[in-house]
């Protein structure tokens, strides 16, 4: 691929590697503090309310609520550049977290009930969610 340019990827440190072998085995993981319940993303190595470094790792069940999105027009990385426009989002899980993710353009509505998956960017796979159809 010469001449091609690669989109940024992620950089695991020792907090975070666990959340990214995970979702590349298509699970998403939060963290839970096991002194005062907070659950959190992203991985860090303490609670980011009380401090607590008993922190759990904890699946997901990937569903959640966008709390808004935009549209991305114009490439902040030239790696992204075949990727505009695309969708970008704030969703809340349900277990409590917020989180910045894709969303499938469908997905863009604030109020909108989604699911986690992935999908395969150089060597990792990242996270993107997808509007949950609605019973029938």
């Amino acid at each position: 691929m010469t001449g091609c340019v690669v989109p940024p990827e992620p950089i695991p440190d020792a907090d975070s590697a666990p959340f990214w072998d995970a979702l590349r085995e298509g699970i998403l993981l939060y963290q839970r503090c096991a002194n005062c319940g907070h659950a959190q993303l992203y991985f860090r190595a303490m609670c980011k309310t009380c401090w607590s470094r008993a922190i759990e790792s904890v699946p997901a069940s990937g569903l959640g609520t966008v709390y808004s999105f935009t549209i991305v027009h114009q490439a902040g990385h030239a790696g992204l550049a075949g990727d505009v426009p695309y969708t970008l989002g704030l969703v809340d899980l349900d277990e409590g977290p917020r989180l910045l993710a894709r969303l499938a353009p469908e997905a863009g509505a604030i109020g909108a009930q989604v699911r986690a998956a992935t999908f395969a960017a150089g060597a990792f796979d990242l996270l993107r969610f997808d509007l949950v159809e609605p019973a029938r």
